[in-house]
Formats: structure tokens, C-alpha cells, sequence
């Protein structure tokens, strides 16, 4: 599966810029992390995009009915996989992560949220200047962005092997990378 088609079947169940923005936000930092660790970023970046596929139509069904689609389309199982596992726990999902790229797609993915909107607040709205001290302080109160898992995140990082600190800062950085081009996409 090419980048092009991913974003062709995202669009095709996808139309609120938030969930856009969001799915963009996700490719980035999957991208980012495969290509450090030396894996293949395109294959991350399309496990990324289409992570929430069924949630805009299909809130009540996630991480169930996009194995169903992408099953449907003929998408590789490796891909229906990761993207289902990021719902671990949250979603009507018994699909563990255990590949390295499904353990960081389960972390990232509430935490790209939580670090989102700790962005907005900001004067700069940007994660260009962000501090992990600030992000620290929004993860602490429960209150904001109430629908980010702190339990997920905190889990993600205990997967992963990393500090809350440094799952943070690894995230924001990695944010950092497309922020622009996502800004620029108009969603």
C-alpha cells in the first residue's frame, strides 16, 4: 500500500479536520520514530495514518471495524494488526501490542493528544518551543484533555521501556518534525 492510497481510504471514512490533523500528527511521529531505530518509516507512517480509520463513522466499533475495511481493501495484515493493537484496553480490542512500532503507536497515540492540545494553549500554539515540564504540568491535571489516557500513556511508556520524561520528549520532537507541513495542510 502507497502513502496516496492510505490517504485515499482515510478520506473515504475521514472528514472532520481533527481527525485529519490528528491521523497527519500520528504518521509524523510514527515516521520519525522508525526512522531512528532503522525501521522502514513509510510502512510506520501508513500504520499511523490509518491507525483510527473507523473511529469518525465508527466510534462504538473502533479498532474493530477498520480490520474489517482494511481486510475488505486487501491491506496487509501487518498493517490491520498495528492499527487495531493501539486500542488495547480501550477499545472492544484484545489485540496486544508487541512489535516495537505497535508498542510506540499504542504510547504516542493518546499522548500526541494531550501534547496537541497542551500546544494550543500556548502563545505560539506550537510544540516548536515546548517544554517537557509543560507537558508534565497538563498530564498532571486530569482536567485537561480529559479524554487522553493518562493510564494509556503511562503504560505505553512502561511497554517501551522509557521514563514518562523521555517518552515526552521523544514525542514532542518528533511532532516538531511536521508541524509545518501539517499547518500548511489546512487541517
Amino acid at each position: 500500500m502507497t502513502r496516496d492510497e492510505a490517504w485515499a481510504l482515510l478520506t473515504e471514512y475521514n472528514m472532520e479536520p481533527f481527525h485529519l490533523r490528528h491521523a497527519l500528527t500520528v504518521e509524523g511521529i510514527m515516521r520519525h520514530f522508525a526512522a531512528g531505530l532503522g525501521y522502514d518509516a513509510d510502512f510506520w507512517g501508513i500504520v499511523g495514518l490509518l491507525h483510527d480509520l473507523d473511529f469518525e463513522l465508527y466510534p462504538g466499533e473502533h479498532c474493530i471495524k477498520e480490520q474489517e475495511i482494511m481486510r475488505e481493501k486487501g491491506i496487509d495484515e501487518k498493517i490491520i494488526r498495528a492499527a487495531a493493537s493501539h486500542g488495547y484496553g480501550l477499545a472492544q480490542n484484545d489485540i496486544a501490542p508487541e512489535h516495537e512500532m505497535e508498542k510506540i503507536l499504542f504510547a504516542v497515540d493518546e499522548l500526541s493528544g494531550l501534547i496537541g492540545a497542551a500546544a494550543l494553549m500556548r502563545p505560539s500554539k506550537s510544540v516548536q518551543d515546548m517544554e517537557i515540564k509543560s507537558v508534565k504540568k497538563k498530564f498532571k491535571d486530569k482536567s485537561f484533555a480529559a479524554g487522553c489516557s493518562r493510564d494509556v500513556i503511562r503504560l505505553g511508556a512502561e511497554r517501551l521501556g522509557l521514563s514518562l520524561d523521555d517518552l515526552i520528549e521523544r514525542t514532542v520532537i518528533a511532532m516538531r518534525d511536521d508541524e509545518e507541513k501539517i499547518n500548511s495542510s489546512g487541517y
